[in-house]
């Protein structure tokens, strides 16, 4: 009897340390190995540590497990370019949206400008998309530019007339409604429908203490014994990386999908589209000729023939038509060409680092007030930034500019003009790529030149290549021209992996 009363006693001590080693707020309390110190303690002060972090896939995203390829075009370049000659990179893993965004998408952040920024009907004009694209000279297109953007038929279909400015504000704001959501199914912040101008949730604005909103039923407790109940921090792990365009190499990566080419680091197959094969048709046996992209097969062909269309789409098609590449993405060639980040310059390929490249680098700093603290949002409820100066950066030596664009292409150490002459013109770095057409210094490229991939609706095959690459100034816009926007992924570069 003794013996079964000491094993009960035992059993309930260990139960009680058991729940001891939990915190308050549900956390596990682990022991600092620089202190011995216990994280996640109020009687140590509350210090707080979250093991274990896996990045949840953020709505309409897929993962894409980073890795090394080859980018730039392999095969013909018949156009004698020479923009992207092939060179080894390696993409560090992302996610990506698994399709284009769609009018309904894009109809959506309409709608919440307008509810939102009442006061502010320029930022709501300033968003919408160019339907005048549709318009040829030589064609009756009236219907597209009546019906596209808004009628539920076309409901599924790409956004297209989308500069890449648009685009990259319609991917500022997918970031703040995500992490309201996310916040709101916490349980943390209500819904709160009535917030009108700077008054709205902004990632930012949030996490800086500058937006308060009405608290939820279940506030984040806060194991600082000072305090009751805090707003999330970055460092809570709960919100999102911001929404924002894929770099180039992101896209040329997602669009190839090798991931189904490959065996313990042995490609078998190098593929010019996003699928195998020299064709753009489907080889399978069972879907053998099936078409597997939107776009042009010959002059005034954009469909094929009534009773066996081969495609399909006269213009654009449904955002998941075809099949899905390999890592389950959706109209990776054809339908529409896409936006990415990157600034265009016909050599940046022989410039690019080897990790992660990118050029359009222009590094930003939040504006501070005289006590070093940031300072009001501004009129749409956006922390406000301002561009690095020289003497912020005097004694880096990562880098020496704020504004890379023109990184060892068009800046003062790599133009052609010098001396004198290089005064005359102004010493910036937009001189040699100024776009002024009517100038002997001009050139059709300039810092606004942003590069679009893929291939769309109205190209032929040629450009359906994931290496192929075109550019346009990022105000302008096309109707066969939009984009999906991708997230960084945080932590370990394979998805679920735990110590």
């Amino acid at each position: 009897m003794r013996l079964n009363t000491a094993v009960i006693l035992a059993v309930l001590a260990f139960s009680l340390v058991g729940l001891s080693s939990c915190s308050k707020s549900g956390g596990s309390k682990t022991v600092s190995s620089a202190t011995g110190w216990e994280y996640n303690n109020p009687d140590n002060g509350g210090f707080e540590y979250k093991s274990g972090y896996e990045q949840e896939t953020g709505p309409g995203l897929v993962f894409i497990e980073g890795g090394t390829f080859i980018m730039g075009r392999v095969e013909q370049d018949v156009l004698y370019e020479w923009n992207n000659s092939p060179r080894r990179v390696t993409v560090p893993s992302f996610y990506m949206d698994q399709t284009e965004v769609r009018n309904i998408d894009y109809l959506e952040y309409l709608f919440w400008i307008q509810r939102v920024y009442v006061d502010y009907p320029e930022v709501y004009r300033k968003a919408l998309p160019d339907t005048l694209v549709w318009r040829r000279p030589m064609a009756y297109n009236e219907p597209m530019v009546e019906n596209y953007l808004r009628h539920p038929a076309y409901a599924e279909y790409p956004v297209v007339g989308v500069s890449h400015i648009q685009a990259q504000d319609y991917c500022k704001w997918r970031t703040d409604r995500v992490n309201e959501m996310i916040l709101v199914d916490e349980g943390i912040l209500e819904f709160d429908v009535n917030q009108i101008g700077e008054n709205n949730f902004n990632t930012e604005a949030y996490l800086y203490g500058q937006y308060e909103g009405i608290q939820g039923k279940n506030p984040m407790e806060d194991l600082n014994p000072n305090n009751d109940t805090r707003r999330v921090r970055s460092d809570d792990g709960i919100l999102l990386p911001r929404y924002r365009l894929p770099t180039e190499a992101e896209w040329e990566y997602a669009a190839l999908g090798l991931v189904g080419n490959s065996y313990d680091e042995r490609m078998t197959n190098r593929r010019i589209y996003p699928w195998d094969g020299h064709i753009t048709r489907n080889a399978d046996k069972k879907e053998r000729g099936r078409m597997m992209a939107n776009f042009v097969r010959g002059n005034g062909d954009m469909m094929g023939m009534a009773g066996n269309l081969n495609d399909g789409g006269d213009i654009t098609v449904d955002v998941k038509s075809y099949y899905p590449n390999d890592y389950n993405l959706y109209c990776m060639a054809g339908n529409v060409n896409e936006w990415v980040a990157d600034v265009y310059r016909p050599l940046s390929f022989e410039d690019m680092d080897e990790f992660s490249p990118y050029r359009g680098n222009v590094f930003k700093q939040k504006v501070l007030d005289e006590e070093g603290y940031i300072v009001e949002k501004d009129s749409l409820g956006r922390i406000r930034y301002r561009t690095e100066e020289d003497k912020d950066i005097l004694n880096r030596k990562n880098y020496r500019t704020a504004d890379n664009r023109n990184f060892s292409d068009g800046d003062a150490t790599s133009n052609a003009i010098t001396g004198d002459s290089w005064n005359d013109v102004d010493n910036n770095t937009s001189s040699m790529y100024s776009g002024a057409a009517n100038s002997s210094l001009g050139s059709l490229v300039s810092d606004r030149s942003r590069v679009y991939k893929g291939g769309g609706w109205r190209d032929r095959a040629y450009w359906l290549a994931p290496g192929a690459r075109r550019y346009l100034d990022e105000r302008e816009s096309r109707d066969d021209l939009g984009f999906r926007c991708a997230m960084t992924r945080v932590g370990s570069p394979i998805q679920g992996k735990k110590k």
